[in-house]
Order: structure tokens, then sequence, then C-alpha cells
């Protein structure tokens, strides 16, 4: 059974599709099969993935997009009443790592915001958009079974619209993705606020009569939190700076004050043993990822996870590709074991749920 997981801050700017894509190909290298689904209508992940250098890769995408193979037109039999059901998404094996796939974004899924919206007032027209709140979930359960994948991976947009709503609680998990500043401090504050309106209207959206008699069911609220990340800090002579280390610990007492009251209240965390045996503490850091450097720019360029850069795509010889090289492993390390905690966690809660 497919586990979707949420990738989520309404902050942007803090990597959320870079750590999308590392985790993946991660994950997938670790015999899992793991469908990527952009569903920011930026499309960043959908470029990464399919890269767009030449005018050759452009070509091969508007290809893939005149095929359908794209999340708006995967919806488009519920959101623009058309006379067929949704059917799984041919998604894009992603070259390099077998097992991973990409569910393409589309700049127009943006258009299905008012209408969701909507939708999800569950009032007097619920009756007539029955089947708009259980079509995303419906999507990406059918595209799952599929292709027989273990994990889909949502890259989410930074905002907080029906879309947003819908994608994440319809999800089986979620992360959060911080960087080391003032406004993901913000954030932090800011979804603690959201969470408890969320979660009320999804308990009640599971278990509404009309939605549960819709051609897509709206699924059981059964949303878990996973941890948050924090990332793009900088690093001298080992550590972090002053300036860094004081935002890091200022996003952790916040989620650790504000949030996970919030996260008990509404039934989001598993249970302590499970974090503990995975070491995560209180503030529920599942791993701390310093600043890219030029190695993004690389990995973007190559379609390739920054910890698999060959030595032939880095293009750099004596110390700045040792140096390079080192950081690689450190990056490889750090997705392994975030990879090998998800694992964990995931499995220990789809055991005893």
């Amino acid at each position: 059974m497919v586990q979707k997981i949420a990738l989520f801050n309404h902050k942007g700017g803090v990597s959320k599709t870079t750590t999308t894509f590392n985790l993946g190909w991660m994950l997938a290298s670790k015999g899992k099969k793991v469908i990527l689904v952009d569903t920011d209508p930026q499309c960043n992940l959908t470029g990464i993935a399919l890269k767009e250098e030449t005018e050759e890769d452009e070509a091969r995408i508007e290809n893939i997009y005149n095929t359908h193979s794209n999340i708006k037109t995967g919806l488009a039999p519920a959101f623009e009443s058309q006379p067929r059901l949704i059917e799984a998404v041919d998604c894009i094996p992603i070259e390099g790592q077998e097992g991973l796939f990409l569910l393409p974004g589309h700049v127009g899924f943006a258009e299905y915001e008012v209408t969701l919206g909507i939708a999800q007032e569950l009032s007097g027209s619920i009756q007539a958009l029955k089947n708009l709140p259980g079509a995303i979930s419906a999507l990406l359960e059918k595209t799952a079974n599929r292709f027989n994948a273990d994990y889909i991976l949502i890259d989410m947009s930074p905002s907080l619209g029906a879309i947003n709503q819908n994608l994440l609680m319809t999800s089986d998990f979620f992360l959060v993705p911080t960087t080391a500043d003032f406004f993901s401090v913000m954030a932090i504050d800011s979804l603690a606020r959201v969470l408890p309106r969320w979660c009320s209207w999804a308990k009640m959206a599971s278990s509404h009569p009309v939605l549960q008699q819709a051609t897509y069911p709206f699924p059981q609220f059964n949303l878990k939190f996973l941890g948050i990340i924090v990332q793009n800090y900088r690093i001298i002579r080992g550590k972090e700076t002053v300036a860094f280390q004081k935002w890091i610990e200022e996003i952790e007492k916040y989620v650790e004050s504000k949030l996970v009251p919030i996260l008990r209240q509404n039934n989001l965390l598993m249970s302590d043993q499970d974090y503990a045996i995975q070491g995560i503490n209180s503030s529920f850091t599942l791993t701390k990822i310093s600043n890219f450097n030029s190695l993004i720019a690389l990995s973007q360029q190559h379609s390739t996870p920054i910890y698999a850069l060959t030595p032939e795509q880095l293009g750099q010889v004596g110390k700045v590709l040792e140096n390079n090289q080192k950081k690689q492993e450190e990056f490889n390390k750090t997705f392994s074991d975030l990879a090998d905690k998800i694992i964990a966690l995931s499995s220990s809660y789809a055991v005893s749920a």
C-alpha cells in the first residue's frame, strides 16, 4: 500500500523541491518505488526532473504534455465535468534512477483552486460538487496502483489555498522543510494556527454522507507528522555560524512549544516510542542540511541529486573537486539517514495502525 508524504511549508524558498527530488532519488536507491508529484504551478520539480537545458529537452517536455500526462489533465474528468472517470497518470520514468517516476505539474492546476474551495465549504453547493474533494486522492491512489508505488512524495506550493488544504489533509504523513531564518519561525507559528481548522474540516469531510457517496469518496483522515528539516544554513570551520544557530534554536523552540501541542491535540503524532527509536527528540528535527552552494546549480543542470553527481558532471579538478566530493559524501549520508528514518517511521505506523 502506498504511503503519501506531503512536503509542506506555506513559506516559499525553503528548498521543498530540492528536498523532494533528493529524498525521492534516495528512497528509490534503497529499493522503493517512488512517484514524485509536482503540485506547485511553478513546476520547478518537473523542470528539474525532466531537464530544461536545450531545445531538444524543451521539445521532449512539450511532447510529454501533449500526451496529457500531468496533474491538471489527470484531474480534468472531475473538475471539468468530462464524461469519463479519472484514470491513472502515465508517469515519466526519471533517467538515472530505476524505480523513480514523475507525475508532472501543470501551470493551469491553479485554475481548480476556486472551484475546489467552494466544494470544500461543505455547504449547499456540496451536492453539485461532491466529486471534487476526493478527486486528487483518487488520482494519486490510481496512479500509485498502476506503478505499484511504495511512496508518493508531494511537492506542494507555498500557499494556504484549497488545493494545499486538500493535499495535506488527504496525505498519510507530512514533513515541514524550513530555513534558518526569522520567516520560518513565523511560518511555524502560523502553521500552528492553521492546522486545527484544516483538521476539523478533514474530520467533517471524511464523515460527510454526501462525500462518502461520491464517485471519488473523500478518504479517511489519518495524517501523521514526521518532523521538520532545517536547511540552507552556512557552515564555517565545521559549525553553524552564530546567526544561523540562533534561528535553528528558535525554530526548534517554536516547534516544541507551539506546534507540537497542536499536533498532539489533533492526533497528528505517532507514538513517542516511534520517534525515540529514530533518535528524534522533542523538537522533531529529522535532519539539518547545510547550504548546497554551487552544487545545487549543477544538480539542476544534470537532473541528478547533489550526492550522485559524477566528477564529469562536476567538471572540476584539484582542491575544488576534492572539497565538493567531501560535501557530496556528507549529503549522501544525510539523505540516506533521512530516508531510513522515513522508511522506519512510515513502516512502524502502517503496522500499528
